[in-house]
């Protein structure tokens, strides 16, 4: 599971992180830009698209272009 913490001051939030690192993202920018605020704003939780998952679309993608070409060249 990724977390991406968002400010509740400004338009900031954090990348997608585990936990404790998207947790300590957030008070660092808050004791960097908003010194006297305790943290708040909302946490985003979810599950980040990988790269291999998104490579394997492309490829199923391509795969099928590649086909319909194929069968459009061997058409008479």
């Amino acid at each position: 599971m990724a977390y991406r913490y968002w400010c509740g001051e400004c338009g900031f939030k954090t990348p997608w992180l585990t936990e404790p690192q998207g947790r300590q993202a957030q008070i660092d920018h808050y004791t960097r830009n908003h010194p006297d605020t305790p943290p708040g704003g909302d946490v985003e939780r979810g599950h980040r698209p990988s790269t291999a998952a998104a490579f394997t679309c492309a490829g199923l993608i391509g795969a099928a272009v590649l086909l319909v070409l194929l069968a459009a060249a061997c058409h008479p």
